[in-house]
This record gives structure tokens, sequence and C-alpha cells, in this order.
């Protein structure tokens, strides 16, 4: 069984830093892309960065409104991606999920959902 663990979120102020971390807990996995994304209350969800083509080859992608503030990386080894949050603004505040795909596993998985509340 493969769940991703997500970790980090919180409360931060305007302009302020905050780093997200997933983390893939299981066995006998290979993963084929790991990404962010996010849902704020009445919008739909959406991409904010992520390896989306390959985990191990690719280059990262983002959404327009976070690019030059936010940083995504990865650790082969830990199996784990990590989103790195500076400048934070409050219209960033949402709830934030890990998402990953496997190679021959049915999904996408979503983690549980972090919330990061950005105050002005």
């Amino acid at each position: 069984q493969v769940q991703l663990v997500e970790s980090g979120g919180g409360v931060v102020q305007t302009g302020g830093s905050l780093r997200l971390s997933c983390t893939v807990a299981g066995s006998g996995f290979s993963i084929d892309a790991m990404a962010w994304y996010r849902q704020a209350p009445g919008e739909q969800r959406e991409l904010v960065a992520g390896f989306t083509r390959s985990y191990v080859g690719s280059s990262a992608v983002y959404a327009d409104s976070v690019k030059g503030r936010f940083t995504i990386s990865k650790d082969f080894a830990k199996n784990a991606v990590f989103l790195q949050m500076n400048h934070v603004k409050p219209e960033d505040t949402a709830i934030y999920y890990c998402n990953a795909a496997f190679h021959d596993l049915p999904g996408p998985y979503w983690g549980q959902g972090t919330q990061i509340t950005v105050s002005s």
C-alpha cells in the first residue's frame, strides 16, 4: 500500500516563508510524477508546481502565480518532494495537496492536504 504523507502547513504572515514536505510511504513502487496542488475555498484545485512529466528526469513546471516565489525540489533517496514558499501572499491561502503517479499503479494518489493561511 502506498501513501503520501505531507507536513509543514500552518499560518504565516504576508511576505514570509514556509516549506512543505511530501514523502511516499510504502514499498514496491516506482514514481512517475509528483506535484503540489492547492484548493482555495470556492475554487477549483489547481497545479502549483510539479515534476509532471517525469519525477526523475524532468524539470519543474510552475503556475504563473507562483513563479519566482515558490520552488519545488525532490529527494530521490527519500522518495519526497518539497515546496519552498517565499514571499507568500494572502491569495496563497489554500489547502495544499501532494499528488503522485506511480508506474503500474492506478491513480493518481493524493495526500491528506495541509492548510496554509497567509495573514495580512
